[in-house]
């Protein structure tokens, strides 16, 4: 939806994508799986020093303790005396926030070191009295060559940046600062990244989710069509709901008309039954209408569309300001939020629909629709704020709103249910100001005698009876012109987030936050940055995104997402939705694991697969923050980022391609689809390991049910070696467990490009476990010859 307004144009077709702003570099937690820190559910009983903040669960410290024990039992009991120290810091490295960086690991697609990387002086200390301990630590036979030279063996262990290097970066006061904190930079403006999780959507309204356990969701395009999502992210080729020929849009960008809202029955698993806010018009003549849909009894992936029967309507005077959102809340009724009729000022009337109680126009409705098979098809809940007042409608909750464009209930915290039950709602303003709310029974929000927190229609504004709600947040049209209404994170996998309250504008593309001050209920305001530098280098996630901010979501488990578009047309697909990411802590492994219940399929499955490119930029890259003219239509094309070269690597450096801090690689973090790497156990030479590829945004393993020689050829030729001497299987290589298995029954010629060339069962389809990962042994020389 553009504009949302009268008097504030919409903007024209945007191409542009906002990214980072100049910012000074960071420090980048990152753990060996390529993800963030976390704190471990329980204190460490080994790696003690990681109990707080760190990249290990109980489950891998108790693994390195039994290496240090096997360790242990493998040295002369007079060096293990002079050396234990040395080999529990080495072992324990792994546990470090910056695990990473240590084992210069940045990049999925290089090998790791089999030892972390180590400060000089550090370094020297230990070859003098134990050196040795290395050939125990680490199979690295060129390591044991240089065992004789401290300068070329420390040289060997060294990182290209010393500030990581172990233990400096124990007491590195810019890697150590605020750890594990959401990273904000001098303005307070907080890093959070972006993963991509559906894309080509015609201007993507709404996202929502059934509650019912299957852990789909359901996209809403304003065009009428609304889509269903597996929880594997891929598509069904069939609608969900497809009304388009009933709901009235029409190409322009800035047209507010169209489908604008669903929302599904609390009860939906047993009773099936949803509810759609939409606009329908006949010549001049436009309502909009709130109707009720029943879910297919032969296929829960696709709406009865025979079933609709119509709730309420309500006659629109002008073509924007439609309202759209439909809730459920905790009380089970159902809350409709309708805009003032459209035009500019509230003109409508003495005192304007959105003052005038016997209006539905402007106003929060909340109805009852339960148990409506019969009889009324809504009824009034008893404890609605004007029962019984003869001169207002019944339906009224909340009135003085202009246009909420967005809004949500809190589910509380996690552990304390703190704040849930409140209603947050996100007002578009007039010609000054946007604001934010807390939405609460019988109260005036205001409009038209207010925008924001100064008088709008001043008269009005001084009456005495107008007892009006000032808003928590109000912001200028300098930050932006038309506010996107958000959600209070309460998910489970970013603990940082918890509590702050994110959302956006459609016209500048800022996203905004608020956290309250639980002593003085305050709210205090962060702008979100896009992650600078290396901030959102992880595989998957991406540091920009399209301008126009139409819409907030919550998947089932809580997590959050926003939906925006390049062009805000509603007959042009250059929507997607965004999941927001915070990179500088996760939750613990397994803690967030969800099981979704299983859904039978009729349609044909549509594979998601990510777009959008994590784009390396110059530390100064500014954004737009204003909306640009409907006049001298200009779609500002993507300029291609200059990558830097890649630095000359020093002689004694790490085996397997290296880079220096600072200085980012050529490679991009966010690999191609059917992308392979080799995982292997400390030790091993290159050329052989555990097989990995990636796919739709993820990394996964590959089973060795029908993995042969031909198979191993493909990837060992993708790595770029010249010969596959053989296919490994059984997991010969290690588990990897904390992966998918997306490719299994893996058929090859041996010609293919990648391993999804060849013929398999299904990408995430298989019937295997991860005691059968494949392998490969490759080599650039011919093992016959």
């Amino acid at each position: 939806m553009a504009g949302r307004r009268a008097g504030a144009g919409a903007p024209l077709a945007l191409r542009v994508l906002l990214v980072l702003r100049a910012l000074p570099a960071a420090a980048h937690p990152q753990c060996l799986d390529f993800r963030p820190p976390f704190r471990p559910p329980q204190p460490l009983r080994f790696c003690a020093q990681y109990s707080a903040f760190g990249c290990c669960a109980p489950e891998q410290d108790a693994a390195l303790a039994h290496r240090f024990g096997a360790l242990a039992a493998r040295v002369d009991a007079p060096v293990w005396a002079a050396c234990a120290g040395y080999a529990l810091d080495l072992l324990c490295q792994e546990c470090s926030p910056y695990a990473a960086h240590l084992y210069d690991a940045e990049d999925p697609s290089t090998p790791l070191r089999t030892v972390p990387g180590l400060c000089e002086d550090y370094c020297l200390d230990m070859w003098q009295t134990c050196r040795g301990l290395f050939r125990h630590l680490s199979p690295d036979r060129e390591l044991w060559a240089l065992e004789g030279n401290r300068a070329k063996f420390c040289r060997y262990l060294s990182l290209d940046d010393t500030d990581y290097c172990f233990p400096r970066l124990l007491v590195n006061e810019n890697l150590n600062l605020n750890l594990g904190r959401v990273a904000a930079d001098a303005k307070g403006c907080l890093q959070l990244c972006l993963e991509e999780v559906a894309n080509g959507l015609r201007n993507p309204v709404a996202m929502v989710h059934a509650r019912d356990g299957t852990h789909r969701f359901f996209v809403a395009e304003q065009v009428g069509l609304v889509w269903a999502y597996l929880a594997d992210r891929s598509r069904l080729e069939k609608p969900f709901l497809n009304i388009s020929r009933a709901v009235l849009t029409s190409p322009w960008e800035g047209d507010e008309r169209g489908f604008l809202g669903i929302a599904f029955h609390p009860d939906s698993r047993r009773n099936r039954k949803l509810y759609v806010y939409y606009s329908v018009g006949v010549d001049f003549h436009e309502w909009i209408r709130i109707s009720e849909f029943r879910v297919s009894e032969d296929d829960e992936n696709a709406v009865d569309h025979g079933s609709e029967r119509i709730i309420l309507e309500i006659e629109e005077p002008a073509a924007n300001h439609n309202g759209g959102q439909l809730l459920f809340g905790d009380d089970g009724y159902l809350y409709i939020f309708t805009g003032d009729g459209g035009m500019a000022g509230d003109p409508f009337g003495k005192f304007g629909n959105a003052q005038n109680k016997s209006a539905l126009l402007g106003k929060v409705l909340r109805i009852d629709v339960n148990r409506n098979e019969r009889g009324p098809l809504y009824r009034i809940p008893p404890d609605n704020p004007f029962v019984g007042d003869p001169a207002a409608r019944p339906e009224v909750y909340a009135l003085g709103v202009r246009n909420m464009w967005r809004c949500s209930f809190d589910r509380g915290d996690p552990a304390t249910g703190a704040g849930r039950g409140r209603l947050f709602c996100g007002d578009v303003g007039q010609n000054k100001f946007e604001e934010v709310d807390l939405v609460e029974r019988g109260r005036n929000y205001g409009w038209r005698a207010r925008e924001g927190f100064e008088c709008y229609d001043r008269k009005l504004c001084a009456n005495a009876s107008l007892d009006d709600v000032l808003p928590i947040f109000a912001y200028p049209h300098k930050m932006g012109k038309s506010v996107t209404g958000g959600y209070v994170y309460r998910g489970c996998e970013y603990p940082n987030l918890n509590g702050l309250y994110i959302f956006g504008d459609f016209m500048s593309g800022r996203l905004m936050s608020l956290r309250e001050n639980p002593g003085t209920g305050q709210w205090r305001y962060s702008e979100i940055c896009m992650g600078r530098g290396q901030t959102c280098a992880f595989p998957g996630l991406i540091n920009n995104y399209y301008p126009h901010i139409i819409s907030f979501a919550e998947d089932e488990a809580g997590e959050l997402y926003f939906m925006s578009t390049g062009v805000p047309s509603a007959t042009a697909a250059r929507g997607v939705i965004y999941k927001v990411i915070d990179p500088s802590r996760r939750a613990p492994p397994g803690k967030c694991q969800i099981y979704p219940t299983q859904v039978k399929v009729r349609s044909r499955l549509i594979p998601f697969v990510p777009k959008e490119k994590f784009i390396r930029t110059p530390e100064s890259t500014p954004r737009p923050t204003k909306a640009p003219r409907r006049t001298r239509p200009t779609a500002a094309p993507r300029t291609p980022t200059p990558r830097p070269a890649r630095p000359t690597r020093r002689p004694g450096g790490r085996r397997g391609g290296g880079r220096r801090r600072g200085r980012p690689s050529t490679a991009d973090p966010t690999p191609s689809n059917g992308a392979v790497r080799l995982v292997r156990p400390a030790g091993l030479s290159s050329g052989r390991g555990r097989v990995e590829v990636f796919v739709g945004g993820r990394w996964g393993t590959v089973c060795d049910d029908a993995w042969d020689t031909k198979a191993a050829a493909v990837v060992c030729r993708q790595l770029g070696f010249a010969h596959a001497v053989r296919a490994a299987k059984r997991a010969e290589f290690g588990e990897g467990r904390t992966l998918p298995i997306l490719l299994d029954d893996v058929r090859c010629a041996g010609s293919e490009h990648n391993l999804l060339q060849c013929a398999h069962a299904g990408v995430g389809t298989h019937n295997c476990g991860h005691e059968e990962d494949a392998g490969v042994v490759c080599s650039h020389e011919d093992p016959y010859s």
